[in-house]
């Protein structure tokens, strides 16, 4: 039997959280511990939820969730926290991952595909949107790395990084590789890891500068 899986919603239309509460009550293994319209309130009752995955909006009004997700990181270093947005460009998408974001996802995905990018954070990778996973991957490209971070990949974590830029699915990119998606999930992790595109702002801007 698959271990429950608790998630906690934060997104400030009602209407959006009751939806994706319900889709995730019937996948069976994954339940929604808690939903909150404000990052003012996650930030109050989320440490002590202590869900697995949180899922967070962006747009959440006096402060933003990517503020949110920079606090909530401060507090809950284990935390695993899956942007759930409208927005695509690239600025929020890397400030988003600096401040501690695990994954980035579109809200237009299918609810199916949300529930395995739940399951996929909480076995260690990091879910994105196809569409976003290209535009991260474009900007590596577009402005080298300083110093030899791009000469630390490993020649599979290069071919890897060439799949998303050709814009392949992690599958079509196992297959090439004659790999598991698993494995594909965690070379991606590692690239993401080594190019400091996760952790530090100064890597943020050095990615996106003109």
């Amino acid at each position: 039997m698959k271990k429950i899986i608790t998630v906690s919603i934060v997104d400030d239309e009602a209407g959006l959280r009751e939806h994706i509460a319900g889709y995730l009550a019937a996948a069976g293994n994954i339940r929604c511990k808690s939903a909150y319209a404000s990052a003012e309130e996650a930030l109050a009752h989320l440490p002590q939820d202590e869900p697995d995955v949180i899922l967070m909006d962006i747009n959440l009004g006096e402060m933003d969730g990517i503020e949110c997700v920079r606090r909530l990181t401060a507090l809950m270093p284990a935390a695993q926290v899956l942007m759930l947005t409208v927005f695509e460009d690239a600025d929020q998408i890397f400030r988003a991952l600096a401040a501690g974001a695990s994954g980035y996802l579109l809200k237009r995905m299918p609810p199916k595909k949300l529930l395995e990018a739940i399951e996929e954070v909480v076995a260690g990778g990091s879910p994105m949107s196809a569409s976003i996973a290209r535009k991260v991957v474009h900007s590596f490209k577009a402005t080298p790395a300083h110093g030899n971070e791009m000469a630390d990949l490993s020649p599979r974590e290069k071919s890897v990084l060439d799949g998303l830029a050709e814009g392949l699915a992690y599958k079509q990119i196992a297959d090439q590789l004659g790999v598991s998606i698993h494995t594909v999930r965690n070379y991606i992790r590692r690239i993401y890891e080594k190019l400091h595109v996760r952790s530090r702002t100064e890597a943020v801007a050095k990615f996106l500068r003109k």
